[in-house]
């Protein structure tokens, strides 16, 4: 999708063809969340302090499975700290594949830095266990701080293991099973449904491809491919679709972000953009009295106030002007991002913009 980044720069022109891998998602072929609870230790003094009961409760409860009795009032965490582990299974994970995995304190822990993690089982949504995590941590970062002053790079207390998991259980996926496969379009849309149905009919002769609705074509599957769907998703996914769109404007005020699809058409419309500045300074006046007199210091307040209006310039685009003139127009005024976000939504006020609105 063309965009227009801060000042605005547009390529228009018409949208090409894509792989059907690229735009849509076979039903049932999905990566899996796995989330844990466990603790790192090693750390120099920069763990959990000692408000984090759960840390404490968590060292004592390991302590007992291996036999050792401890006093949970004389257990010092500061070099231990509970933390939150999580990672993505992917499709089709056998028993003994390797994942990596995120860990991020959960306590008041200052750094990871240089900690090990414990053996953490990592549960799915059905609460059972898919694999299991342990070993040390990269942070790619530090922390140090003294009485004064101290020194970050980066972020202390979230860190990542290099291939740091093993699956234990695998996620069965039954696709040789299948009667039909579902197609289902990351973006939503009726033409772009419509033309992937056609377009997979044509490519792959024998095969009844329909849309559903706008986000999902149904795919019977023919006699030849049953017991092996593998070769038939492999054809499907390099099918080359065109896809469509909703003209649409995306603002973002935070960083002053403006996105522009390649399809928003403008009506013939006038625009004046102007800048009002207001500044405004506050200098108390201090009036000491005289030595060794009965007054007493005063102090009044002294305000100046400034006011600036830049001079507004009227920029008109001619019968039918598309992104581009505008983007030409605006560009030629030297507009701000500030500027361009009030101007869309003057715009789209007015009902000259033909196109989404979006605000993030």
């Amino acid at each position: 999708m063309p965009i227009v980044l801060c000042t605005i720069l547009v390529c228009v022109g018409t949208s090409h063809a894509v792989r059907l891998k690229d735009i849509a998602d076979i039903d049932g072929v999905r990566t899996n969340q796995l989330v844990g609870y466990g603790l790192v230790v090693g750390l120099n003094g920069t763990g959990d302090g000692t408000q984090a009961d759960f840390t404490t409760q968590s060292i004592v409860n390991m302590m007992e499975r291996m036999g050792v009795i401890i006093d949970p009032k004389k257990v010092k965490v500061k070099n231990t700290a509970g933390v939150m582990v999580t990672a993505q299974m992917p499709p089709f994970s056998k028993i003994g594949q390797k994942l990596d995995v995120v860990v991020s304190s959960l306590g008041d822990a200052k750094s990871l830095q240089g900690g090990t993690l414990l053996l953490t089982p990592l549960k799915g949504i059905d609460g059972k266990i898919y694999a299991v995590a342990q070993g040390p941590l990269s942070i790619g970062g530090f922390s140090a701080q003294g009485a004064g002053a101290g020194v970050q790079k980066n972020h202390p207390t979230v860190g990542r293991i290099a291939n740091g998991a093993t699956v234990e259980r695998e996620i069965p996926v039954a696709l040789n099973q299948r009667s039909d496969i579902l197609i289902s379009l990351n973006n939503p849309d009726f033409i772009t449904a419509s033309r992937t149905a056609i377009a997979i009919n044509s490519v792959l002769r024998g095969v009844d491809a329909r849309a559903v609705d706008a986000e999902t074509i149904k795919l019977t599957v023919p006699p030849e491919f049953r017991g092996d769907i593998v070769d038939l998703i492999a054809a499907i996914e390099n099918v080359e679709i065109r896809p469509d769109q909703v003209a649409k404007v995306v603002l973002d005020e935070r960083t002053g972000t403006v996105v522009v699809g390649s399809d928003v058409t403008i009506s013939k419309v006038a625009i004046s953009h102007g800048d009002l500045s207001i500044q405004i300074k506050e200098s108390p006046r201090v009036s000491q009295p005289q030595p060794f007199s009965q007054g007493a210091t005063a102090v009044t307040p002294n305000t100046q106030i400034s006011v600036q209006e830049g001079k507004g310039r009227l920029i008109v685009l001619n019968t039918q002007p598309n992104i581009g003139d505008l983007a030409k127009a605006l560009n030629a005024i030297g507009v701000t991002p500030r500027d361009l976000i009030a101007i869309f939504t003057s715009l789209k006020a007015a009902g000259a913009l033909h196109a989404d609105l979006e605000i993030i």
